[in-house]
């Protein structure tokens, strides 16, 4: 959640963020009355506290008649107290419900607007020329029975619509793709987890996600278990209520994990294939920082996420996202979208958001800060504060439609990327079987 600090000494840029989402603006005024009630009946709780405190030893001298009036008195100030204490506390959850609801400031430079006004930041690679080629470019879904490799039809008889079977080369395609991707966070000081895919309440709605209005999260109710759309909210939780350090840098894992997603509202969108499906894989970097650090740290995780495409002979574009089309926890996002060429578009493969102190102060993640020594040579431990927490993705099931795609073959098919071949004992091709 926000910092109800940094909103009261700065309103106006949390009014200005919440307009560049397209977010109710009033919602800011709101809490600020909110806050001043809060505060005020807290002084009138402390009065009452402090006059009680002070009969209390008025009573404890009194004796005979005089202390019987006093004990009336007493009386009478103590559910005036018990009142006021119970007015103060429903002040604190009132304001704590509306601080609760508003998005993360955004930073600095992030595009205003909506889904379709984020800036293109820079465009790598050249789309693959079919039409030169005098190819006619099979889709994904096409080339993966071709490969035996895809099954859809079998997936929606076990188990519904938007779900599939992986087999032979594109099963171990997907492996090496998130394999390679360990590879890469290993190099890089990630330490590789495997996360938990169902999540207790206060863990999902503690990395920002609106468990009693989001039509997108799977719930099981009779647990009162949440499914993880991705690995960021358990690796989000993994050090809740703890306090971190951080004196050697950041802490970055790459959790590796099974998603859900209802995709509530997506009828008719990328019916076809894998590209939006129910369940999938992801391979996930998770990052605590200290606040400082957060946004060269972004910057870094950016720099992976294209290797990665890079390393798969993609071509692809990175975009700021616009502030209408973040999510709740994030202040700034990029998103990779890779050349689909069927599709003669970019889509979405990766994105990364740096949540700056929003999750880890919903989940109370702090740091430890460095001690000090006071005049005379005592050492004092140092002070916490709320860390910073970014995630991104290195690869997904999703990548399959774009490699697939754009590696076919006249025949179809698929030429493996080199990267890739390590991690599928040196094969080059995967070949057609049907």
């Amino acid at each position: 959640m926000i910092d109800i600090n940094q909103l009261r000494e700065h309103p106006d840029v949390f009014r200005a963020s919440q307009r560049a989402r397209g977010a109710d603006e009033s919602l800011i005024d709101r809490i600020l009355e909110a806050d001043v009630a809060r505060r005020n009946l807290i002084t009138e709780y402390e009065s009452l506290r402090a006059e009680q405190n002070a009969f209390g030893k008025q009573v404890a001298r009194a004796q005979g008649e005089e202390k019987q009036a006093l004990l009336a008195e007493v009386k009478d100030l103590a559910a005036r107290v018990k009142e006021a204490q119970a007015a103060s506390e429903a002040a604190r959850a009132r304001q704590d419900e509306l601080v609760s609801v508003v998005e993360n400031l955004i930073l600095d430079g992030v595009p205003a607007g909506g889904e379709d006004d984020y800036a293109v930041l820079r465009t790598v690679g050249q789309p693959r020329d079919f039409a030169a080629e005098g190819l006619e470019p099979r889709d994904h879904l096409e080339i993966g029975e071709l490969v035996d490799g895809i099954d859809m039809e079998r997936g929606a008889k076990v188990s519904g619509a938007r779900f599939y079977f992986l087999k032979r080369d594109v099963a171990r395609l997907e492996t090496a793709l998130l394999l390679m991707g360990q590879d890469l966070a290993l190099d890089n000081g990630f330490v590789p987890m495997t996360t938990p895919n169902l999540v207790r309440p206060e863990i999902m709605s503690g990395t920002g996600f609106d468990i009693a209005h989001s039509d997108e999260i799977y719930h099981v109710g009779k647990d009162e278990l949440y499914l993880v759309g991705t690995s960021e909210v358990p690796l989000a939780g993994y050090h809740a209520d703890e306090i971190l350090d951080l004196a050697d840098g950041p802490l970055r894992y790459a959790g590796w994990s099974s998603c859900y997603r209802r995709e509530a509202g997506s009828g008719g969108k990328d019916t076809r294939g894998i590209i939006r499906v129910h369940q999938f894989n992801k391979l996930e970097m998770f990052v605590y920082c200290s606040p400082e650090d957060a946004e060269a740290e972004h910057a870094r995780m950016l720099g992976w996420e294209e290797e990665m495409l890079t390393r798969c002979e993609l071509a692809y574009r990175v975009i700021d996202t616009a502030a209408g089309d973040l999510g709740a926890s994030a202040a700034r996002k990029f998103d990779c979208e890779a050349w689909v060429p069927t599709q003669g578009r970019y889509r979405e493969l990766t994105s990364t958001s740096n949540c700056t102190t929003y999750q880890a102060r919903r989940l109370n993640v702090r740091e430890r800060l460095p001690g000090s020594t006071d005049d005379a040579g005592k050492a004092r431990k140092g002070g916490t504060r709320t860390v910073a927490t970014l995630n991104g993705t290195l690869a997904t099931t999703r990548w399959l439609a774009a490699i697939l795609e754009t590696h076919q073959q006249a025949d179809g098919s698929v030429r493996v990327p080199e990267a890739l071949r390590p991690y599928l004992r040196g094969q080059e091709t995967i070949p057609v079987r049907r």
